[in-house]
C-alpha cells in the first residue's frame, strides 16, 4: 500500500482543497443513505461529476458488489453481471489517482469520483479500478477513459476488486 500512500501525498500537491469527500465505513454502525458516502460524488466538489457515456462500463454496475467477513478479512461477493466482465475488454471512465511520481502514468487508480480532499480516499474498492497501461498517460484532473483487459479480483492482497491491464487511453 506504499503506492496508495504515495497517491494520496501526490494528490495533496496536485489538487486544491476545495471540498471534502464524505466518508463512510464498510464496518460502520449504520446504513449510509443512498446518494451519500464514499464513492458518491460530493456536491461540494470543485470538479464536475462524470458525464454519462454509453460506450463505457458504468460505475453503477461495479458498485453492486457485496461483502462478507471471513477470518477477519472482508471479501467481495460479485453478482453474475460483474463476474461476466472478467477477462473481457472493457472501457471505463474515471478520475486518475497517480501511484508513481511524474506527469505521465503507466500505473494508477481510476476512481468513480474526483479527489476532493488530499487526505481522503474518494471511495471504497468498489469505486476504484487499478490501471496498468501499455504506454504512459498524461495525468489530468479531468476524467479519462481507458480500455483494456478487465479483471474481477476475488482475493487481491491490496484489497482491490478490479484491474485493467494492457490499457490504452481512449478519447
Amino acid at each position: 500500500m506504499k503506492r496508495f500512500a504515495l497517491a494520496l501525498s501526490l494528490s495533496a500537491a496536485l489538487l486544491p482543497l476545495g471540498g471534502w469527500a464524505q466518508l463512510s465505513s464498510p464496518m460502520g454502525g449504520g446504513a449510509v443513505p443512498a446518494g451519500i458516502g464514499a464513492g458518491v460524488h460530493s456536491p461540494n466538489s470543485p470538479f464536475a461529476p462524470l458525464q454519462e457515456r454509453a460506450d463505457v462500463l458504468p460505475w453503477s454496475v461495479l458498485t453492486t458488489v457485496k461483502t462478507k467477513v471471513e477470518k477477519n478479512r472482508i471479501l467481495p461477493i460479485f453478482p453474475a453481471t460483474v463476474q461476466a466482465l472478467h477477462h473481457k475488454s472493457q472501457r471505463i471512465q474515471g478520475f486518475m489517482m497517480p501511484l508513481d511520481p511524474g506527469e505521465k502514468q503507466k500505473h494508477f487508480l481510476l476512481s468513480s469520483v474526483p479527489l476532493t480532499c488530499a487526505f481522503c480516499v474518494p471511495g471504497g474498492p468498489e469505486s476504484m479500478v487499478e490501471v496498468k497501461t501499455r504506454t504512459p498517460v498524461k495525468y489530468s484532473l479531468e476524467a479519462v477513459v481507458v480500455e483494456g483487459q478487465f479483471a474481477v479480483l476475488n482475493d487481491d492482497p491490496y484489497g482491490l476488486y478490479y484491474r485493467i491491464t494492457d490499457a490504452v487511453s481512449v478519447k
